[in-house]
């Protein structure tokens, strides 16, 4: 990276990429828009690459701004742990310990980015995180030993002992390789999806609502595998050894498998998976949690904007 750029502008930078938008960035750093804007072209210019793509509504990350963005979160982490027990301005932001659980399935794609943005905003705050089963964070919730999860928040076991508030909603798609005999549909409905064996991920009770779907269908697929594995269903699903139905949000066509893994929009009426935070109903939330909330809204309303565009 060039020695020419400047801690302002990959802070700038990363406020943008999270939030989708430069109004909003603007307002959570307190600056004018159009110097937010100045800079960001400044910071292209340097680097010689476009690191967004700019809609009218919002702004979207290129490949090369993907890329620039895992190393302005580095940069930026380096620079608050090497200056943060002296910073002047120590006493910004709440301060204490958040309790975080998260299940595996869903870690992977929304803790990382949700903590570090968290983490550089209130850098005061000690984070535990737990990663649980979906019964066990529900205990562990109304037990009152977590302050907030991040989970598959539709399928709840005891909705009436907790709040859920949606970050994102997933639908499901089918997964099949390239080759797969279905692949030349566009979409596809569940009675075609029955003729053909299936790769089942047990995880986060998403193979639970698959099961109510099947059966409120009157339909009886075969079962290639039953897996906890989402490596293992990708892998098999690209080997043309059976097909998948997966929420959206668990695909990535990045992946090694991408070549030969396909997704097709289902025809059917199939309830999406939400992603959300949840705590315990009744609970006065912390300040730590209620900033994590927070944070967790903001994001989300970034991601949904990128979408959009």
């Amino acid at each position: 990276m060039s020695s020419h750029i400047t801690l302002r502008q990959f802070r700038y930078f990363v406020a943008v990429a999270e939030s989708g938008s430069v109004a909003a960035a603007s307002r959570m750093l307190s600056i004018a828009q159009s110097a937010l804007t100045k800079s960001l072209h400044e910071l292209e210019d340097e680097l010689g690459q476009r690191l967004f793509e700019r809609s009218a509504r919002g702004m979207q990350l290129t490949a090369e701004g993907h890329r620039f963005l895992a190393g302005a979160r580095k940069v930026l982490g380096a620079v608050a742990e090497a200056t943060g027990p002296h910073r002047a301005d120590e006493g910004r932001g709440p301060a204490g310990t958040l309790a975080i659980g998260v299940t595996s399935l869903v870690a992977g794609y929304y803790l990382s980015d949700l903590l570090a943005r968290y983490r550089r905003l209130c850098p005061r705050v000690r984070v535990l995180v737990t990663e649980e089963t979906p019964p066990f964070l529900e205990h562990l919730l109304i037990n009152g030993e977590l302050d907030v999860a991040i989970m598959v928040s539709n399928v709840l076991g005891q909705p009436q002992a907790l709040v859920a508030e949606t970050l994102t909603r997933s639908p499901n798609r089918v997964w099949l390789a390239s080759n797969h005999p279905l692949a030349e549909r566009e979409d596809l409905s569940l009675a075609d999806c029955a003729e053909h064996e299936q790769v089942v991920l047990e995880a986060d009770r998403i193979d639970d609502m698959m099961r109510s779907v099947w059966a409120r269908h009157l339909l009886k697929p075969r079962h290639m595998l039953r897996t906890s594995s989402l490596e293992a269903v990708r892998s098999l699903v690209g080997a043309g050894l059976g097909l998948a139905i997966l929420p959206d949000f668990l695909y990535r066509p990045w992946t090694l498998d991408a070549d030969h893994v396909d997704a097709r929009r289902l025809r059917d009426d199939v309830p999406t998976v939400d992603v959300g935070l949840v705590w315990r109903r009744g609970s006065g939330l912390k300040p730590v949690a209620v900033e994590f909330i927070d944070i967790a809204r903001e994001q989300s309303a970034g991601r949904m904007r990128r979408v959009a565009g």
